[in-house]
């Protein structure tokens, strides 16, 4: 008996594994708090950019 629970829960752990790989996490990849803020610097420039070269045209 002790074989057989063995070898069914090496069996059952590497299907465990598998099903895990496949079914990915829906959780946002994290973003450290300097990339955020240099994201946040970049885009303020681009929208500063765009702002003035709307205002000359």
């Amino acid at each position: 008996m002790n074989r057989k629970k063995k070898i069914k829960s090496i069996l059952m752990a590497k299907k465990k594994k598998t099903n895990k790989k496949l079914h990915k996490s829906n959780k946002p990849k994290y973003v450290s708090k300097a990339e955020r803020e240099r994201l946040a610097d970049q885009q303020q420039t681009a929208e500063s950019d765009g702002l003035l070269t709307d205002d000359d045209s």
